[in-house]
């Protein structure tokens, strides 16, 4: 008697590893560094190196395999995929293929027993809320990335800081949108990222944003940056819809909420689009504020970077 998951073990997971090491040393990793990414031990990585460890070519040569490594080992060389991520990704595709797929047919084969009973194997959920979160997470790294890179972006950082957020696909707090704990600053020209994304660390742009999408705007990602005339003017030149709202009322109060009202006025029974461009001209010790809002956090952040070319 042999077990689907005896075959991930022997079969799947040496596969992989294997596929992975190879494509970390081609990104440069060290022999350490590639252990370090996949929790295995570097004697490990030798053997995969070497051609010691036994793999199976129908895994190797499964588009989805191909797929995963490529997309994992890229995730795991620019820092945008954490390894928790990697592993539920791993997961997910493992349950898939054992779901009447690639490892239930290898199952068969060693099991010719089981070509008569009608199993999925699928016992586990391929989108479960972990795998969501850490999703979200990455998505902002990724935005994180892209604004860090981008020559002028701390020019545009407020006084107050700025902060790249993306929220949960069904957001109904401030909980359920990620964001940089401490926001991004400008420190001498150079835009400072503090720490990795949470969520439930940014109160005011995740309001915005849960604001936006109370009003039927379709975004998920948003940032704040200083607000300047001739910035809305290159945001309107690009087609993107802008939308005032008073500052001086609270933000994130179903029954003060300036942003909902706002957007609602300015479409009217249209419904709002993505991207889409908010902003407030201050008030008594209010700053003045530009929200660029978007698909995901990425979205947001290559807008930005168009902005500053």
């Amino acid at each position: 008697m042999k077990f689907v998951e005896e075959i991930v073990v022997e079969e799947f997971l040496p596969t992989v590893r294997s596929m992975l090491a190879a494509d970390l040393r081609e990104r440069g990793f060290t022999q350490r560094e590639v252990a370090d990414a996949l929790g295995i031990s570097q004697s490990a990585v030798s053997k995969y190196a070497h051609g010691e460890v036994t793999t199976s070519d129908a895994i190797r040569e499964d588009d989805r395999v191909g797929a995963l490594v490529e997309r994992i080992g890229e995730g795991l060389a620019t820092g945008d995929m954490s390894r928790v991520q990697a592993l539920i990704e791993t997961e997910v595709l493992i349950r898939r293929l054992e779901a009447g797929d690639l490892l239930a047919e290898r199952h068969r084969e060693v099991m010719p027993e089981l070509r008569a009973v009608d199993d999925s194997f699928d016992v586990h959920d391929p989108e479960s809320d972990v795998r969501t979160t850490e999703q979200v997470r990455s998505s902002v790294r990724r935005g994180l990335r892209i604004l860090r890179n981008t020559a002028g972006f701390a020019d545009l950082v407020p006084n107050v800081g700025s902060n790249l957020v993306e929220c949960l696909p069904d957001a109904a707090d401030v909980e359920d949108v990620a964001g940089v704990p401490g926001r991004i600053f400008d420190v001498r020209g150079t835009t400072t990222v503090p720490s990795d994304p949470e969520f439930g660390v940014s109160e005011h742009v995740a309001s915005v944003l849960l604001s936006a999408r109370a009003a039927g705007a379709p975004v998920r990602g948003a940032v704040n940056v200083r607000h300047d005339p001739a910035l809305l003017d290159e945001l309107r030149a690009a087609g993107y819809r802008t939308v005032e709202f008073d500052a001086e009322r609270e933000t994130g109060n179903d029954d003060h909420d300036p942003v909902r009202p706002a957007i609602v006025d300015a479409v009217g029974d249209a419904t709002p689009s993505s991207p889409l461009v908010l902003y407030q001209t201050g008030g008594f010790g209010i700053e003045p504020i530009t929200y660029v809002l978007a698909d995901d956090a990425p979205a947001v952040a290559r807008i930005v970077r168009d902005l500053c070319r």
